[in-house]
């Protein structure tokens, strides 16, 4: 009877725990979207409210075992979001079409000035690195 008591106590202290990040989470989030529509959305709220739960995780205002569970429950269920960004893809599938010329060059640019611009970085930091 004890040891049942005891699971039960702690399956609900997991439940309780993972509710209680999800409610920090959802708490920046709100936060940053307050934010951004009082600042005329020029950063997206969502952004915004990542970076302020940045600086509280790095700050030492909320603690990192408060967010894990509910983190680790997320990203194991990741794929869950993408399906309504394939959703609309399909629904916009003419409007790809029409612009994917554009779409190609675009990612090719960028693509290659990532690899670049990280390349030099790599470069810069290992000749810091030797030098010391």
């Amino acid at each position: 009877m004890s040891l049942k008591i005891k699971n039960d106590y702690f399956c609900r202290r997991i439940k309780m725990s993972s509710m209680f990040g999800i409610l920090i989470i959802i708490c920046f989030y709100l936060l940053g979207q307050i934010i951004g529509r009082i600042t005329g959305d020029f950063i997206p709220g969502s952004i915004i409210g990542m970076i302020l739960l940045f600086i509280a995780l790095s700050c030492h205002i909320i603690k990192p075992h408060y967010l894990r569970q509910s983190v680790h429950f997320l990203m194991n269920n990741m794929i869950l979001f993408f399906i309504p960004v394939g959703v609309g893809l399909m629904n916009s599938y003419d409007l790809l079409l029409d612009n994917m010329l554009a779409i190609i060059a675009a990612s090719l640019i960028s693509t290659v000035l990532v690899i670049i611009v990280v390349g030099r970085m790599a470069q810069k930091m290992e000749k810091k690195r030797n030098d010391e």
